[in-house]
């Protein structure tokens, strides 16, 4: 499968994933294109090497003449869709412990994961001590991380 092609207008799907796409869009009545919206993001993430990123999002939005704050909107809530797992796994690794737990000298909480922390266009984040953090990644959870006093 050949990943996200790149053109001088931006990121344009490869055919693969278009076909993916209208393979889902075909199951769904001509005005509830919108329904196929999360599985046209799985098939994108697949070709992306399990990210996803805003312009490949946009391009889904404009494949499927959707609004992108209705691709946003699925991307964001579904967790899998932007690499919460992956940043979950690292805080866990660089603080030593498991979400809900402390470290041992009761510094710092890993709370949980949570559904929604209103920041739809910008996840994956995290909120530390009150602040957002998003559009996370390992490396910049790191730099958090060793930020902390």
């Amino acid at each position: 499968m050949s990943g996200p092609q790149l053109s001088g207008a931006g990121v344009q799907l490869s055919d693969h994933v278009r076909e993916e796409i209208d393979r889902w869009v075909a199951k769904f009545p001509p005005d509830r294109k919108r329904s196929a919206v999360i599985s046209a993001l799985h098939a994108v993430q697949h070709g992306n090497n399990g990210y996803l990123t805003t312009p490949l999002m946009d391009a889904v939005a404009e494949y499927l003449a959707l609004p992108p704050i209705q691709v946003y909107e699925v991307a964001t809530f579904y967790s899998m869709l932007r690499g919460s797992e992956e940043i979950v796994a690292r805080c866990e690794k660089k603080l030593g412990i498991k979400t809900g737990e402390s470290t041992p000298d009761g510094r710092i909480y890993l709370k949980r994961e949570e559904e929604c922390l209103a920041a739809c266009n910008n996840a994956p984040m995290m909120m530390v001590d009150h602040v957002y953090h998003e559009n996370l990644t390992p490396d910049g959870v790191d730099k958090i991380l060793d930020e902390l006093k």
